[in-house]
C-alpha cells in the first residue's frame, strides 16, 4: 500500500481548495436564491449547515419559490440524495470504521469528495484526500451560503452571472481523468444518455438518478470482442 508523502498532500490541498473556492461561489449562489425566494435566513443557514447537498439544497428551494408545500421540497431533496446510498457503500472502506468517523463521513459524503478520494485508491492517500475534502468543502460551502444569504440584495438576478455552471462544471474537471478506462467511458456516456433523455420529463435533479442506469453496462466486453473467434 503506497504510504503518504508531502508532495502528494501538497498537490491535494491544492486542488481540494480550488473547487472549495468555486463551492464557495456556487453556495453564494444558493444562498442569494433562498434569500429571494423569502426563506428565513435561520432555516436557510440550518438547510446549508445539516442538509449540505447541493442539488437537493437547490430543488427545495425552487419548490419553495414555485409556491409548492414544504413536505414536496422534503421529499424531492430526499429523491436526489438517494444517489448517496451507492455513494456510501463505495466510501466504508476509505471512511474508516469507527462509528464516529463514519457517521461524519455520511455528512461530508458529496459527489466532489467521493470523486476526489476515488480518484486516489483506496489507500491512505485517498482517506486523507476525503477528510481533507469534507472540511474544506464544509466551511466554504457554508460560508458562501452565508455571504449569498446577506448580500441577496446586491445580486437581484443571480442567473445572470451563470454562476450555477461552476458546479456541473467542475465535477466534470474531476471525473475526466477517470474517463481514460474503456469501461468508465462506455459508463459515462450511457449514464449520460439516459440522463439527458429524462430531462425533459422528469423533475429537476432526477435526472441525475435515472443516470445511474449506466452502470448496467459495466464490466460489458464491446460486441467486436465478443463477437471474436478463437482461431
Amino acid at each position: 500500500m503506497r504510504s503518504l508523502n508531502r508532495t502528494d498532500l501538497s498537490d491535494d490541498w491544492r486542488d481540494v481548495l480550488a473547487l472549495a473556492c468555486a463551492l464557495a461561489v456556487v453556495g453564494a449562489s444558493f444562498g442569494a436564491l433562498a434569500a429571494t425566494a423569502g426563506i428565513p435566513l435561520s432555516i436557510a443557514v440550518a438547510m446549508s449547515v445539516l442538509v449540505f447537498a447541493g442539488g437537493s439544497q437547490f430543488l427545495a428551494v425552487s419548490v419553495v419559490a414555485a409556491g409548492g408545500a414544504p413536505v414536496a421540497a422534503v421529499v424531492a431533496g430526499l429523491l436526489i440524495n438517494a444517489r448517496h446510498l451507492p455513494f456510501g457503500l463505495a466510501m466504508a472502506p476509505i471512511v474508516g470504521d469507527r462509528l464516529p468517523a463514519r457517521l461524519l463521513g455520511a455528512h461530508f459524503l458529496i459527489d466532489e469528495s467521493v470523486a476526489f478520494a476515488r480518484a486516489r485508491g483506496t489507500g491512505p492517500r485517498a482517506r486523507a484526500t476525503f477528510w481533507m475534502c469534507g472540511v474544506a468543502f464544509f466551511v466554504f460551502w457554508n460560508a458562501g451560503a452565508l455571504v449569498g444569504l446577506l448580500g441577496a440584495a446586491a445580486v437581484p438576478d443571480t442567473a445572470a452571472f451563470g454562476i450555477d455552471a461552476a458546479f456541473p462544471a467542475a465535477l466534470l474537471a474531476l471525473l475526466l481523468p477517470a474517463l481514460r478506462a474503456v469501461d468508465a467511458r462506455r459508463v459515462g456516456v450511457a449514464g449520460a444518455a439516459v440522463a439527458v433523455a429524462a430531462t425533459p420529463f422528469l423533475p429537476a435533479g432526477l435526472p441525475v438518478l435515472a443516470g445511474l442506469l449506466g452502470l448496467t453496462v459495466a464490466g460489458r466486453a464491446p460486441a467486436t470482442q465478443s463477437s471474436e473467434e478463437t482461431p
